[in-house]
């Protein structure tokens, strides 16, 4: 994997999406607890930006063009995405291995 290929995080209802467009990863109960959360849901879901069922949705994946309910929890995406953002830090050496190898 070189720096600056696309890396995609799997979330739960067959949608994988991009790491690099993760806005921010919500529990999906702070909707409901916040008047700015439920307008801006609202207001996402009339522009057709919502995707997955909101059915035992347990999280909210806020990106660059999309909201994606998730039945995958907040501590779960967390972790997926962690482990791309260190992946993503490694050094490739593969080219000097075959390089050796020769």
């Amino acid at each position: 994997m070189r720096k600056g290929d696309t890396m995609f995080i799997h979330i739960g209802n067959d949608n994988a999406i991009r790491s690099g467009d993760v806005i921010a990863i919500l529990d999906y109960n702070l909707i409901s607890s916040s008047t700015i959360m439920e307008n801006f849901m609202e207001g996402s879901e009339k522009e057709g930006k919502i995707i997955g069922p909101r059915a035992d949705a347990k999280s909210v994946m806020v990106t660059r063009d999309h909201i994606y309910y998730s039945t995958l929890s907040v501590t779960t995406l967390k972790k997926r995405a962690s482990m791309i953002s260190t992946i993503d830090k490694l050094d490739d050496f593969s080219d000097d291995i075959k390089e050796i190898e020769m």
